[in-house]
């Protein structure tokens, strides 16, 4: 059985991943050697493209890469992914270390079994990206709360 490998967006630097997004795809490129059966998804709105080129610049063949252009968070990655796959109840999710958590509750809330691959982030985008951490995941749980209230309210 497959399970899809799927790398979530990050800031796209002038056409090219940034710092973040390439610690993704280097593990991404890691684990298409070590899985090499897998499908590969790159998600994110203006970032697909750019992630699937750096993969298939480091060898990754773009037969095996799915790409899907228009998810604009973490909880539309999960969506869209599941929906480009639909067969599949499983994906194997790279992204970085302080994004594990909020990747996780969403993957939760949506149904979808996911193996995480969290990534080391880059020193100069700690501070940054861990405050943002703070913030976002505690939003995330709030919308994944008020989802679950209101999908119980009768609809009359």
């Amino acid at each position: 059985m497959q399970f899809p490998l799927l790398v979530l967006g990050a800031r796209v630097e002038g056409g090219e991943p940034g710092s973040l997004l390439r610690s993704r795809l280097d593990r991404a490129v890691v684990l298409a050697r070590v899985l090499p059966e897998e499908p590969i998804i790159v998600s994110g709105f203006g970032e697909a493209e750019p992630m699937a080129r750096y993969l298939i610049e480091r060898g990754v063949d773009p037969e095996r890469i799915r790409v899907e252009p228009l998810a604009t968070s973490t909880n539309e990655n999960l969506e869209r992914a599941h929906a480009l796959c639909p067969d599949y109840d499983y994906f194997r999710v790279v992204t970085n270390d302080f994004h594990v958590l909020r990747t996780r509750l969403w993957a939760w809330h949506l149904g979808i079994r996911v193996r995480m691959h969290g990534v080391g982030t880059p020193r100069k985008d700690r501070p940054w990206n861990y405050l943002r951490e703070v913030v976002a995941t505690p939003h995330s749980l709030l919308r994944i709360v008020w989802r679950r209230v209101v999908a119980q309210w009768p609809m009359d």
